[in-house]
């Protein structure tokens, strides 16, 4: 992990560049899943628009985190109080820096802290061979989500005695 990585809680402030994180995320890092299909690009983009990060952002039940890397944002991630990671997106150019590792790190500790004793997901094909490394595991068969494959996982966050 590049030791130059910070990760803070996003503010009202982030919402542009969360918006543009992710969107290059999605088009650029996840071709694998939407297969360069435009409609699939859009509707996952609009289901993550500026107005919706600025409502989770206003959430208490939210968390969204950004990670700096030599004091650029190049990912951001989030979770809800149910235990659910709803995103980690990085910038694809800052692919395996140890960014996302970061951001999970963080949104795990977050959940911890809030008595969650398992962390949840539904991963994309880009992105399960990462959670998989993290130590989440397949918790149901994969389905079809918005036209994708999303396959779901869990990991455990007790910590150890």
């Amino acid at each position: 992990m590049d030791a130059s990585i910070y990760i803070c809680p996003a503010t009202a402030a982030d919402t542009g560049i969360i918006s543009r994180i992710v969107e290059r995320s999605i088009r650029v890092g996840c071709a694998l899943d939407h297969r360069n299909d435009p409609h699939l690009v859009d509707s996952w983009i609009r289901r993550q628009s500026p107005d919706r990060i600025s409502a989770w952002l206003a959430d208490p039940q939210h968390y969204l985190n950004i990670a700096l890397l030599q004091d650029k944002p190049v990912g951001v991630g989030m979770a809800t109080l149910d235990g659910d990671v709803m995103l980690c997106h990085v910038q694809p150019e800052w692919f395996r820096r140890g960014a996302g590792r970061a951001l999970m790190a963080d949104l795990e500790g977050w959940l911890r802290t809030r008595g969650r004793d398992c962390s949840m997901l539904r991963s994309t094909r880009t992105g399960e061979a990462f959670y998989r490394h993290l130590g989440y595991r397949e918790s149901a068969p994969p389905l079809i989500r918005h036209g994708m494959r999303s396959l779901p996982m869990h990991k455990p966050l007790r910590l150890s005695a």
